[in-house]
């Protein structure tokens, strides 16, 4: 009877597991899509990347009406809590990386409406990086690999100083033509969100980290972003 709970309650996980993976694949592909639109500038491509916005709202739903049946019944201890407890928090963080997959794609419908402004070129860039770490993220967590997310935890200030980069370049071209103020403060919305996705990457880095070792990572993250100094 005993090994039966365990079993149940270790297909629980796993399935949990694939809900939260799903989800992440969702959100790489969003924001792909929505840095696609915004080179493209697609207007009607870009409304469907908001609208598919809704499949991980409904995962995460899902997932944490799953977490909270699993406390209820299965009341887990120890590494089993921290396995429920690390998929609500990751699960969180997949939700907001959507969001601002999302609001990319609002931004770009919005310099549709006005000339292409050419310092945009940077933001593909930029979003192939935080995607990777998003990626190089889920997998450290499929993984169990604490090793793995501290790598990506200290990638997110090589993400932070390609940001610094566009920014100033952003304002610099805003001084030099202010006739660009409007289309480049969109740009520098665009490239925030794209900055907050390394940050929640690395949130989920250290979920995973405190996972495996039932504490949060040593230390402050590596910060290289100096926009506001």
């Amino acid at each position: 009877m005993t090994d039966h709970i365990v079993k149940s309650f270790d297909n629980e996980l796993t399935r949990l597991d694939g809900e939260i993976q799903r989800m992440g694949q969702i959100a790489v592909a969003q924001l792909d899509a929505a840095i696609d639109v915004l080179q493209r500038r697609d207007s009607q491509a870009a409304m469907r990347v908001v609208a598919n916005d809704e499949a991980i709202d409904a995962l995460e739903h899902e997932i944490s009406h799953d977490v909270l049946r699993l406390l209820a019944l299965r009341q887990p201890m120890a590494r089993d809590l921290r396995e429920v407890y690390a998929a609500l928090r990751i699960s969180s963080d997949i939700e907001r990386i959507g969001d601002y997959a999302a609001n990319v794609a609002k931004r770009s419908m919005v310099l549709n409406q006005s000339a292409p402004v050419t310092v945009a070129r940077g933001l593909p860039a930029l979003a192939r990086l935080a995607n990777n770490l998003v990626t190089e993220a889920l997998a450290a967590y499929r993984l169990r690999d604490a090793d793995k997310a501290m790598q990506v935890r200290g990638r997110d200030a090589e993400l932070d100083a390609e940001y610094t980069g566009l920014f100033r370049e952003l304002l610099t071209y805003m001084a030099e033509d202010p006739r660009q103020i409007t289309a480049c403060t969109h740009l520098l919305f665009i490239a925030k969100n794209i900055e907050r996705i390394g940050d929640h990457a690395t949130n989920i880095a250290e979920n995973t980290w405190f996972l495996v070792h039932g504490e949060l990572p040593a230390g402050d993250r590596a910060k290289a972003d100096l926009t506001s100094s």
